[in-house]
């Protein structure tokens, strides 16, 4: 029986450690992969941050980088098994979590060779769970390639031939702009009327804009911070301009049927097609935690990652209360934010109604 075990040896999970190590908690962390910084390393080989390494600290240790720098997946990594080496966090690896369930005052989690026990959780498995394709992908030839940006690692993986990106977020944009420089044919499917951002204005990196701002750190459930929350993110680092008028380029709009090798587009059809890189983001799963709230975007219904069950918390949500809490930086106020909570909860029952979440998340 554990006092915490935190789902999760992300940079969300490892910021709650780091607190938990400060209050002299027993606590254990269990993760599905099978080495610290593992999800970053599974994302494509070229990708860096957005965020310069002054802005990636996690609580007690700073990014070994110096100012300014875009750190790869791969210094990201170093920097979460570092971390776990400073500050000597237990965790155990190749333990997916398959059910959770609260048995009278302790939480019963289930792997597939291990049961665990535990006073409290925080779950901290961050926002991408099971990749999403549109329906229609099971009505194309097999012999195109398809593969989701999960899978995604660079152009070498791609047949020879014409190649479909479809998704207009970060990494359709990055991926396309990569694979439009091998100079084949490459089409996009996704919205064209999209905003980029450089990552530098006036000398200054964006995120030092933001946080003079104040863009970091507004709250979700301020005005400003629900047009945020609520808006499309704009495209940062690629100027998406350029890149749909490059003449190896084709902006096909939405992509809405397929017929063999015939892909069926707002602006036409296509039959030249040999691969296809879906950039088309991540559906949330959290149906295994029994009694959770969810809401309409089956995210958990939670007030800064208090949840509606007793002993229940969360971490590295998209918006969990900030712009900033799913990112690496950022996660670090949330998880002091937590710390404190559970700290005064146990000195002095803090008097919230899990039922009525804050006044319903301060509606």
């Amino acid at each position: 029986m554990k006092d915490f075990i935190i789902i999760g040896a992300g940079q969300a999970g490892l910021a709650m450690a780091y607190y938990l190590t400060k209050q002299e908690k027993d606590y254990l962390i269990v993760d599905a992969n099978d080495e610290t910084g593992a999800p970053w390393l599974k994302r494509w080989d070229s990708l860096k941050l957005f965020t310069p390494s002054e802005f990636n600290h996690l609580p007690g240790m700073n990014f070994p980088h110096s100012k300014g720098h875009y750190a790869s997946k791969y210094e990201v990594a170093e920097y979460l098994k570092s971390y776990v080496s400073k500050f000597n966090i237990p965790i155990e690896f190749n333990q997916k979590i398959r059910s959770l369930k609260k048995e009278g005052t302790s939480f019963l989690l289930k792997s597939d060779s291990t049961v665990f026990k535990a006073k409290n959780i925080v779950i901290a498995t961050g926002p991408f769970h099971t990749p999403f394709t549109p329906p229609f992908h099971s009505k194309i030839n097999q012999d195109i390639l398809q593969i989701h940006s999960e899978h995604y690692k660079n152009p070498n993986q791609l047949q020879n031939g014409d190649t479909l990106v479809v998704g207009a977020g970060d990494s359709g944009v990055q991926i396309l702009d990569e694979i439009a420089n091998t100079d084949r044919k490459v089409y996009f499917s996704g919205a064209t009327n999209i905003t980029s951002i450089p990552q530098e204005i006036f000398g200054k990196t964006l995120w030092w804009w933001f946080s003079k701002i104040g863009f970091l750190t507004v709250s979700k459930f301020s005005w400003i911070g629900k047009k945020l929350s609520k808006g499309g993110q704009p495209i940062i680092g690629t100027d998406v301009k350029t890149l749909f008028n490059r003449s190896n380029v084709n902006c096909m709009g939405r992509s809405l049927d397929a017929d063999n090798h015939e892909i069926i587009f707002e602006k036409g059809k296509v039959d030249s097609i040999k691969n296809i890189v879906w950039a088309t983001g991540f559906k949330p799963n959290f149906n295994w935690i029994d009694g959770i709230e969810l809401g309409e975007d089956n995210y958990p219904i939670n007030y800064r990652g208090v949840s509606n069950i007793k002993g229940l918390y969360f971490l590295g949500l998209p918006w969990l209360y900030t712009r900033g809490s799913a990112t690496l930086g950022g996660v670090k106020k949330d998880a002091e934010h937590l710390s404190d909570y559970i700290l005064k909860e146990k000195e002095q029952p803090v008097s919230i109604n899990r039922l009525n979440l804050k006044e319903r998340l301060v509606s």
